[in-house]
Formats: structure tokens, sequence, C-alpha cells
């Protein structure tokens, strides 16, 4: 295994110690309590060790059982850490902790938000999946996603591929991830939409949650923008999210079989984004 690759994805020490408080204590077996003797076996691996795999895993899309054992050790017990870890919410509540942060050292940018779904495939997905209406109806899932006007991510579900954008559409903006602190004025948010979201609906999901709707199909938007240079185009920074997503290369194509494994690594790449977005947490991995 070439060293360099090996070294890539190293948390940082300024991430850490964001990330250090919110680790789960581990829960001991049922019935029994959890008090460690002297040579009774390997003891855990350390935290740090178990969430720089994961972060591995993550960006490099390998396979968890690809995972380089001279680095992480037993792959199946990182997977194992992985998924008590998600049971107790840690994924979720770093992206909280991510946005939290972001909104204290720069500020959500709420007026204007946008959302969309993006496609990818699954091939080896039994839950939250569906024939691909894009990819002659293989197996593939759907990210719906919301995010602000800088393109955080703030609410994200998954679902099958063949899920109609605006059918999750209350779904995704009941799910923002903080509560935003009361507006000056009553609809003082946008949200941004293609024309997938345009059904009369829709329009009164999106009125319910106290949006004002900007629903226009993609021809009609670069047609107000070549008669109006000076329009800002505000809908696509939703699009630049999904991308930053893909950059993560274990959500491109999705080899994850449980809905939950795959939402807990989303979450994990939204807390990421969210972090980077803070101006003192760009570099907050290496590679």
């Amino acid at each position: 295994m070439d060293k360099k690759r090996v070294d890539s994805w190293v948390v940082t020490d300024a991430f850490w110690q964001r990330v250090e408080p919110l680790i789960p204590a581990r829960a001991p077996a049922p019935g029994k309590k959890y008090v460690r003797k002297p040579g009774a076996g390997r003891p855990p691996k350390p935290a740090r060790q178990v969430f720089e795999g994961i972060v591995y895993v993550l960006r490099t899309g390998c396979q968890w059982k690809a995972l380089p054992g001279e680095r992480f050790g037993s792959a199946s017990a990182i997977h194992k850490r992985f998924l008590e870890w998600e049971e107790a919410g840690f994924f979720e509540a770093l992206w909280k902790a991510g946005l939290a942060e972001y909104d204290d050292m720069q500020g959500i940018a709420w007026r204007w938000q946008s959302i969309d779904g993006a496609l990818m495939k699954a091939p080896l997905a039994q839950e939250s999946v569906g024939p691909n209406p894009t990819d002659r109806g293989k197996k593939g899932s759907k990210r719906h996603l919301l995010v602000d006007g800088r393109g955080v991510p703030l609410s994200l579900i998954v679902t099958g591929a063949n899920v109609n954008d605006g059918k999750r559409l209350d779904e995704v903006l009941s799910a923002i991830m903080v509560k935003r602190k009361t507006p000056p004025a009553r609809r003082s948010k946008h949200l941004c939409a293609d024309a997938g979201y345009r059904s009369a609906e829709n329009l009164r999901i999106i009125e319910r949650h106290d949006y004002i709707a900007h629903v226009v199909d993609r021809r009609r938007e670069a047609d107000m923008k070549r008669r109006n240079p000076t329009n800002k185009a505000r809908r696509w920074v939703v699009e630049v999210c999904h991308s930053w997503f893909n950059r993560f290369r274990k959500l491109l194509v999705r080899y994850e079989k449980l809905e939950r494994s795959f939402v807990a690594l989303n979450h994990l790449a939204a807390a990421i984004i969210a972090f980077r977005k803070v101006p003192s947490s760009i570099n907050i991995i290496y590679g």
C-alpha cells in the first residue's frame, strides 16, 4: 500500500477538538457492566483512529474491508463502531455542531435557500432504492437537499431514485437541522427550486412553511440571466452543494446496503462542509 495514500484524509488537531466531545461513550453489552480487567483482550481502538478510518472510507470511496490495516487495524471493528455511533446519533450531532459554529462565526444565510434532488447509482442497496429513470431503470437512490444562500446543507433525506422531488418537499423542509432565530419580519425567506416543484400542492407546502416561492425551469432561468446580466442566479448553489457531496467518493455511487449507513455518511459529509465554511476551520482534514 502506498504510504502517501494511507496517510490521506488525516483529521487535523483543530477538527478533532470539535469532534471529540461528541463521541458517544461505549455502552456495555445488555446485562453486563463494562469493567475492563488487566489483560482481558485487546483494548478498544482510540476514538480518533476510528473517526479517521471512517473519514478515510468517506473520502476515498474504498470498501470497509479494504481499510488499510497497518493504519487503522481491524476494518470490521471500525465498521462496528461506525454503526454504534450512527445509532447514538453522533453524525447528526456533528452536523448540527458544524451548523451552529458556522452560524456563530458567519451567520447562516437564511434569506435565500435552494432545494433540489440528485440521483446516484445504488447497485447493492436494499432500502431507499428504486428504478433510476435516467439509467435504464437500474437500481438507484436520490439525495434531496436544502441549502442556505452559500450552499451549506441545512436538511437532507434519501429516497429511491424514482421518487419525485416534490413528493418529499414537506419532509425536507421539516427536517432542517437547526432552528432559525426569529426573523425580523414574517416571510423573510425565499425558496428557489426548479420546475419539478411547480405543482399547486408544492406551492401550498412552500407557502405553509412561510417561504416566498421562486420556482422556474432552468431554461427560463438562463433566459432571465441573459436578459438581465445583473440578475443574480440563486438556485444553482444547491447544485454546487451536490457536487461537494460527490467529492466524497463513498457518496458518488451508493454501495451501502442499509439506509441508516448511507444517511450517516451523508451527515458526516454535511458536517465537514459546514465546518469548512467557518473561516477558522478551512483545513479540517488533510488531503
